[in-house]
């Protein structure tokens, strides 16, 4: 194995993080708060360590194989989120260095999930920085570098089926960079355009810039206790679309740039999860109205809520928590399914659940026809073998450790079954909010430390879709090969 390479790319990375960290440091320095010396700090310390891991790292074999991709994307992620969380420690707004890494942890992996219960005291860089994170982290970390650093590596395509969520990848140009900045520059572009509509709203720059990067980067950090509820319906019908969009496979938004209309409209992935996101707001529309004084308030709340939940953004407009079992029971299922393969968003994706479906139908049919030969397509194309067994895979190692998360937190902390289950689903499904105590008017501030940080790697695995984290864990990846 190329370690030199891994510790290299590692330190690349983290030296971009200390270029990042320069952005909430001018928004403190603009507020004149005293937390712009921990971002200083912080800045210090992320050049120091990233140029020693560089230096370590140096190599002429930059060639990345599967094994390098998953090990330089588990690193960089725990590196990032470790020194990102200093900044709230150093300041003293989040004093506690486990929280502090949980909230880092929650940002980058687009969570949402706080341990914080009073957010609006919070200072205007440390809640910019919170919501930076969310941006960072929706496209991916490593796909970033790759966008704004020439001749990273060889074979990046490693790092993006690593990075990227969704059981399918590949790149839309010949050359990994280019697809990077392909991708990064459709994620600005929308980015800017919520930016716009917001201020259009009258909500204010700093609101709007925040609230933005939530959505982009499907997340759910805010600048209100709130979170979007004593905004305008204007407002929360503008997130509620940009969540939606955000949570489309960004691979749809190059073909109808290139006017590559036809595969788009027989796309089965879209075509699913805008029927689902329709099924889901009417069922729920039925289920809540009763408790709202218009059909039109019923509808946004359900819309806003269906959004937020399934693309795993953590918004929103009302306390769920309060709702009848069935519309609660409902989220929680679109909690489990997530957007799409490709977006920011989080869960087990619609692609996933399309082609489990269809791997179920197929082995029915060969079971009444066993002689007949049934093959799997998506999206207009033959599945290999290795796609599909990959995805039933994926749903085994899943479970396990959805349910052994749950087992552990249950042990350190007896909390309420719909509490203790829903958190695990919020952390590991990267959603935010779950029910209970951690519904979406309470935190997770509630939980001991041992369950905060096997929470913490929960959301790590969920992001990095479990196999990168699990991989670079084991003794044998680690071991020379005889």
């Amino acid at each position: 194995m190329n370690r030199k390479m891994v510790f290299g790319t590692a330190g690349k990375i983290v030296c971009a993080e200390a270029l990042i960290l320069i952005i909430p440091l001018i928004v403190s320095l603009i507020y004149n708060e005293k937390c712009a010396t921990s971002f200083l700090i912080t800045i210090a310390i992320s050049a120091i360590v990233g140029a020693a891991l560089v230096f370590f790292g140096k190599t002429e074999n930059e060639v990345i194989y599967a094994k390098e991709g998953f090990l330089t994307v588990s690193l960089s992620w725990i590196l990032l989120s470790l020194i990102g969380a200093l900044p709230f420690t150093i300041s003293g707004e989040i004093p506690n260095y486990v929280d502090a890494v949980f909230e880092t942890v929650s940002g980058f992996t687009t969570t949402g999930a706080s341990i914080l219960t009073n957010i609006e005291a919070m200072s205007k860089g440390m809640l910019f920085w919170r919501s930076l994170t969310h941006w960072v982290g929706g496209m991916g970390v490593l796909v970033f570098v790759m966008a704004i650093l020439p001749n990273v590596s060889k074979r990046s395509i490693h790092i993006m089926r690593a990075e990227v969520p969704g059981p399918v990848k590949g790149k839309l140009v010949p050359k990994m960079r280019d697809t990077a900045k392909i991708l990064y520059l459709i994620y600005i572009a929308l980015t800017v355009i919520e930016i716009i509509f917001l201020l259009a709203g009258k909500m204010s720059l700093f609101d709007s810039i925040v609230h933005a990067l939530g959505t982009a980067g499907t997340g759910g950090f805010g600048a209100k206790a709130d979170s979007i509820g004593s905004y305008s319906d204007y407002l929360q019908w503008v997130i509620t679309i940009f969540m939606l969009l955000f949570g489309i496979n960004f691979n749809v938004y190059y073909l109808l740039l290139t006017r590559h209309f036809k595969p788009v409209f027989k796309s089965s992935e879209l075509w699913t999860y805008i029927g689902v996101a329709v099924f889901a707001v009417v069922a729920i529309t039925f289920n809540i109205h009763h408790m709202y004084e218009s059909i039109p308030e019923t509808i946004k709340q359900a819309s806003f809520q269906v959004a937020s939940i399934m693309t795993t953004t953590g918004y929103s407009t009302t306390d769920f928590n309060l709702w009848p079992t069935f519309a609660k029971a409902i989220l929680f299922a679109l909690s489990l399914i997530g957007a799409c393969a490709g977006s920011t968003a989080g869960g087990f994706k619609v692609t996933r659940v399309v082609i489990l479906f269809k791997k179920i139908r197929s082995e029915m049919k060969r079971l009444a026809h066993p002689r007949t030969v049934k093959v799997v397509n998506f999206e207009g194309k033959r599945l290999e073998e290795s796609t599909t067994t990959g995805v039933t895979v994926y749903l085994a190692i899943y479970i396990v450790c959805y349910v052994a998360v749950f087992l552990a937190i249950s042990f350190f902390d007896n909390f309420d079954f719909e509490t203790n289950f829903t958190a695990v689903s919020a952390c590991f499904n990267n959603i935010g909010p779950g029910l209970g105590k951690v519904g979406p008017m309470g935190s997770f501030d509630c939980y001991s430390i041992a369950s905060k940080i096997i929470l913490t790697i929960s959301m790590l695995l969920g992001r990095l879709e479990i196999f990168p984290l699990i991989i670079a864990f084991m003794p044998a990846t680690w071991s020379k090969v005889k």
